[in-house]
């Protein structure tokens, strides 16, 4: 990736940190995210060509909000800041912020004002942008010109073309900005002057490259699972060092109807010449987690029983060094933030023992999900492995809300099974993000055959989305939905009722647990 212009993405808690990064990919430009808690050190040594700061939750100049490094600021490259990374740049400069009256968010237009190569063919009538701060710009810096506004904000956007620094207090990463890609392009062609060739085949080439130099002549331990990102993984590393990869398919009874034995026969069939070795350790994990039904405790609890058998099996395998793990941008976001918030643990980022003896290695870690598909295609995986639908690590422990047992998770997989068979039927399938049953904690009542029952109640959760980041609940005809409803009734024993989840991301996860 050496020889391709790089843009450094400061992250100050920003829920749209990782869509700025999405967008700037989507450019053709290559960019990496960096905790404003990076040192000095790790932000000279990325060599960015351009610089963008994010926004983010805290009010700039208040005690404990976030400083501006210094180090930025000496690199002499163009710089864009976004909302709270305007206000940063404001009082740096000697500007002076304001308390707003009320936090603004959401919707409002933008009128542009002057002729900041920013603004290449923007619209000069009012456009849609997002705004989202309680912080102001009240007054700009010396230098610095007022580039955009309002009807409630008098300088929504600052410029300095001479030293080209940029503030933006809206969010041009988001799709509610109408010309918000072509701000950024923008600011990234017209004003730094990158050239748009990166791709994704270009990433896996360095993957490559990285994996086979960090490994040297260790051998790699793989969590094969068969969905996407694991398969994507061994593809990468069986290019980078052959048969020194080993993929170990644990069966650890959480898995959907007959999905190991599928797995496993497709992995075989796909990908000639794997080590490929299924582990069965159902029974353990379920007298692990017999008992439990805090969510975060099961999936610590998954998480250290994981990789136990793991190290169990590399001490069969020579000169095992590394555990290699499908871990996405989206998995580390949620698990953890610059400012310490905590979502949810997933299993492959916030479940794994201190005592671990293996080291991680982890090449897909700064990749979203549909540039983990393309990178499959573009490496010839079969569709039937790159468009699966994601599945939890922890499995269906993290559809079972409550306690998991062989009972519950029988009934689960008759239910999921039956929204699988549907939503292909319905040939849905392929365009929906994820589709899934949740089983809840608790039981109605209901009538059946005459008679009263007092049973379980089935959530279906259907939501479309591009990266798991944000998500919307999807708009099933209600033939299907009436479909899976009346069969899931019929024939699966112990339920009585479906329920349709109609939440979006945020506020929801995409996963209930």
């Amino acid at each position: 990736m050496g020889k391709f212009a790089k843009v450094l993405i400061v992250d100050y808690g920003s829920q749209y940190t990782q869509l700025i990064a999405r967008r700037v990919r989507e450019s053709g430009v290559y960019s990496e995210i960096l905790p404003w808690t990076a040192t000095d050190a790790q932000m000279e040594n990325f060599n960015p060509s351009a610089i963008i700061l994010s926004g983010g939750p805290n009010d700039a100049g208040e005690d404990g909000s976030p400083p501006l490094n210094q180090a930025l600021l000496r690199m002499n490259v163009p710089l864009l800041g976004i909302c709270y990374g305007m206000q940063l740049l404001a009082l740096h400069f000697g500007g002076r912020l304001e308390n707003g009256k009320d936090r603004e968010y959401g919707q409002t237009a933008l009128t542009v004002l002057g002729n900041s190569p920013l603004w290449n063919d923007i619209p000069r009538l009012p456009i849609a942008v997002w705004m989202s701060h309680g912080n102001r710009v009240a007054a700009i810096p010396e230098n610095f010109t007022v580039s955009a506004k309002t009807p409630s904000v008098d300088i929504a956007a600052m410029a300095d073309d001479e030293r080209r620094i940029y503030g933006l207090q809206f969010h041009p990463e988001v799709s509610h900005t109408a010309q918000g890609m072509q701000i950024l392009k923008n600011f990234l062609f017209g004003i730094a002057k990158l050239k748009g060739d990166w791709d994704i085949g270009s990433f896996a080439d360095a993957a490559i490259e990285n994996c086979r130099a960090k490994v040297g002549d260790a051998a790699v331990i793989l969590a094969l699972s068969g969905g996407v990102d694991s398969s994507v993984v061994a593809a990468l590393l069986h290019r980078a060092i052959g048969g020194r990869l080993h993929c170990i398919f644990v069966d650890h009874g959480l898995m959907r109807h007959n999905e190991a034995a599928d797995v496993v026969s497709m992995l075989r069939r796909c990908m000639p010449g794997l080590n490929l070795q299924l582990v069965d350790a159902q029974d353990l994990f379920l007298r692990r987690l017999a008992g439990v039904e805090d969510p975060e405790i099961k999936r610590k609890i998954i998480g250290h029983t994981f990789v136990e058998v793991f190290e169990k099996q590399a001490s069969k395998i020579p000169d095992a060094k590394f555990l290699a793990q499908g871990t996405l941008y989206p998995d580390v976001v949620e698990s953890s933030s610059p400012n310490g918030v905590t979502i949810k643990s997933h299993h492959n980022v916030g479940g794994l023992p201190d005592s671990m003896r293996l080291a991680l290695i982890e090449p897909l870690r700064e990749l979203f999900k549909d540039e983990v598909r393309t990178m499959g295609l573009k490496m010839g995986l079969p569709e039937e492995i790159i468009w699966r639908q994601p599945f939890p690590g922890p499995g269906l422990a993290v559809r079972i809300l409550g306690e998991v047992t062989a009972a519950r998770l029988e009934i689960l997989r008759k239910a999921d099974r039956i929204v699988q068979l549907e939503l292909e039927k319905s040939g849905l399938l392929r365009s929906i993000w994820q589709g899934f049953a949740v089983l809840l904690p608790l039981r109605t009542v209901g009538v059946m055959g005459d008679a009263r029952t007092y049973e379980n109640v089935i959530a279906l959760r259907v939501v479309d989305s591009t990266d798991a980041m944000t998500a919307d609940w999807t708009r099933l005809p209600h033939a299907v939905i009436a479909s899976i409803s009346s069969r899931i009734v019929s024939e699966v024993h112990g339920v009585n009722r479906v329920v349709y989840d109609v939440s979006s991301k945020p506020p929801s996860t995409i996963e209930w647990e």
